[in-house]
């Protein structure tokens, strides 16, 4: 795993914090949304070619959602449903729902941070009520980094752990990364671990592939960049091996939730497609891991309910225990579940009857 450093920094402190007359259990929610990752590289998702063992530990001392589609493959639609609470669907204005997660944490004196690489999220309408917005510079890898630590995706998680040592309490981090949608540059050797005798050489390529491929494409290019995409997986794993120890050895294990979330999908080849090339409705773009894992000890579960983004906005607020003052909307707190205490109530309908095309599905962030 990345040798990440862990200090000590203000992690002892008391369970308890003074918000005005009130005092409040000091309870921590950490989010990290991991965008185009595949839920056919997770071993709690039936993968069995890769090792990924730190999200398979998480996945054993929490609840794994089987049936976690987002509901736009648009980031600003997606994070308003994370946000607000209202689903892609919904043509209800912001301005009649709800404060943001972010504005109604604040006012009941949770200190909330940004985390992300993602210009297209830092620069959201709802991410103006985050305490702190801290945007991570993109990369500038031109070929694999020599170790784990040296690649984008390993600075992202060095930052966080940075901040999760002096990071006030209690708090919800949300993290966001670019991750598998960004930039390929995991080191070269692990590539190059699951080539077989007759198989393609990998290469080295960093860019992130984009493109239909043709009828009669060639498996070997498309093994290739397997290849490529699995080692990127190993990273995030490494990554979440480091923000484990963290955890662990620090009293924040014992007082935070963590949410583990793939932001949209990524297409390897299912219906001739490689990436985000239209980000056209399918399966391998919509439905994506969901892994959430609460401090105390819990056993492991899987959920076969159809959760949706605006789920976890009502998650997060029952987290704190903070009511929506709103009416009945598409979501339900998912804490029940995670607790093995309740089951969700029959899912509503992703949207009216009609051809499936959600807001914005031809753009782009």
């Amino acid at each position: 795993m990345p040798s990440f450093s862990v200090g000590a920094g203000s992690l002892g402190g008391p369970f308890f914090s003074s918000i005005g007359a009130a005092t409040i259990p000091v309870m921590n929610a950490l989010v990290l949304a991991v965008d185009r990752w595949h839920a056919g590289f997770v071993g709690a998702y039936g993968n069995t070619w890769i090792e990924t063992p730190w999200v398979d530990r998480w996945a054993a001392e929490g609840c794994v959602f089987d049936q976690y589609l987002i509901d736009s493959p648009r980031l600003e639609t997606l994070y308003r449903s994370y946000w607000h609470g209202l689903h892609a669907m919904t043509d209800a204005s912001p301005g009649g729902a709800d404060p943001s997660l972010a504005d109604q944490l604040a006012e009941s004196g949770v200190h909330t941070a940004l985390v992300t690489d993602e210009p297209a999220v830092r620069s959201h309408a709802l991410a103006t009520g985050f305490a702190e917005r801290i945007e991570l510079p993109g990369p500038a890898a031109e070929g694999p980094a020599e170790a784990v630590e040296l690649t984008h995706l390993g600075t992202c998680f060095a930052r966080l752990v940075e901040w999760l040592e002096t990071a006030p309490q209690p708090f919800l981090a949300w993290c966001h990364w670019r991750a598998f949608g960004q930039v390929w540059d995991a080191p070269f050797e692990w590539r190059a671990r699951w080539v077989e005798p007759g198989d393609p050489e990998p290469t080295a390529e960093v860019r992130v592939p984009c493109r239909h491929l043709e009828k009669d494409y060639d498996p070997d290019e498309l093994l290739v960049i397997s290849y490529a995409y699995a080692a990127q997986a190993v990273v995030l794993d490494s990554c979440l091996g480091a923000l484990a120890e963290l955890l662990e050895t620090t009293s924040l294990g014992r007082r935070t939730l963590v949410v583990l979330l793939s932001v949209r999908g990524f297409p390897l080849g299912e219906h001739r497609r490689v990436g985000s090339v239209d980000d056209a409705l399918y399966g391998e773009l919509v439905q994506v891991p969901l892994i959430i894992r609460p401090p105390e000890d819990a056993q492991a579960l899987r959920a076969q309910v159809l959760v949706q983004p605006p789920d976890l906005w009502a998650t997060l607020l029952d987290w704190w225990g903070l009511a929506r003052r709103s009416g009945p909307t598409c979501a339900a707190s998912l804490l029940p579940v995670v607790r093995d205490q309740a089951r969700l109530p029959p899912a509503l309908p992703m949207g009216p009857p009609g051809p499936a095309r959600w807001p914005g599905a031809e753009e782009q962030p």
